[in-house]
């Protein structure tokens, strides 16, 4: 957890400083379903802003609700935060969490 926390911290600045075609190019998209929150494309900051889709990050992804730096990285995707390692995203696991986020009552 301390690891997710030290690397999470800095990936405002360093996300930045990288272009958002080298965040993305190594993975081919992840589609949603029409109307759905993406991981793609959706903001962290709508995703914990909208219960259903919350409900979502709380049991596949429940660390980063509970990064201390979150405020920091709001205004990212998660697939935006999945060019860390630090974040542990895989596309297996945004692959799961976009299954969920389909899944999920509506807004």
């Amino acid at each position: 957890m301390r690891l997710l926390i030290a690397g999470l911290a800095g990936l405002s600045l360093a996300a930045a400083a990288v272009p958002a075609s080298a965040q993305t190019a190594a993975s081919p998209p992840i589609p949603s379903a029409p109307g759905k929150a993406s991981v793609e494309t959706t903001t962290i900051d709508e995703l914990i802003n909208t219960p259903s889709d919350k409900a979502v990050l709380a049991k596949d992804y429940p660390e980063l609700l509970a990064y201390p730096g979150i405020d920091q990285i709001k205004g990212m995707s998660l697939r935006a935060i999945s060019a860390f390692p630090e974040a542990k995203l895989d596309d297996a696991r945004l692959a799961a969490i976009q299954k969920d986020l389909d899944a999920a009552p509506p807004k």
